[in-house]
């Protein structure tokens, strides 16, 4: 083999080289976007999943909230005055103050507000009421939000007015 020759077959293979190593580089640049993809998807699914559980657990705590709210406002006159009961007014009103730290809040159903089916499922319907403009004439069970999603519907009893 002569010289020329030679170093054709060195720019052949060092030709064949480099396209060897855009190949690998291809297939590095691909795998690492693959794996961030992954990574991405994996940390949205942990993050559904983590809402998701805190999710089911408040739901399951706020019937508690709702019998503590019932027995307060139900409480005898008698008692009002009773420091044990007090207590779990105070109880109560510690238990909303850390509700709201972790981003639950209560739909509005005060009294003449504009029925909102999103936010209140209406269980009772005043017939007689004359009207164009639905509002919440009482409110039957409280409805919470979750960071600005529904969680749990206000059930309302409506009213025309």
């Amino acid at each position: 083999m002569d010289k020329d020759s030679k170093i054709e077959a060195k720019k052949a293979e060092i030709q064949k080289k480099l396209a060897e190593c855009d190949d690998l580089k291809s297939d590095l640049q691909r795998t690492r976007a693959d794996f961030e993809n992954y990574r991405k998807n994996t940390d949205a699914r942990v993050s559904a999943s983590q809402k998701l559980g805190e999710k089911k657990a408040i739901l399951s705590l706020l019937p508690i909230v709702d019998d503590i709210e019932r027995a307060i406002a139900h409480l005898p006159e008698d008692l009002k005055g009773n420091s044990w009961a007090q207590n779990v007014v105070k109880m109560n009103k510690n238990l909303e103050k850390n509700l709201d730290k972790l981003g639950i809040k209560k739909i509005n159903t005060k009294k003449n507000v504009v029925f909102n089916p999103e936010l209140h499922e209406a269980v009772q319907f005043d017939d007689s009421a004359d009207g164009k403009e639905e509002v919440i004439a009482e409110e039957l069970r409280a409805g919470y939000q979750l960071n600005g999603e529904i969680i749990r519907p206000a059930m309302v009893k409506v009213t025309r007015k």
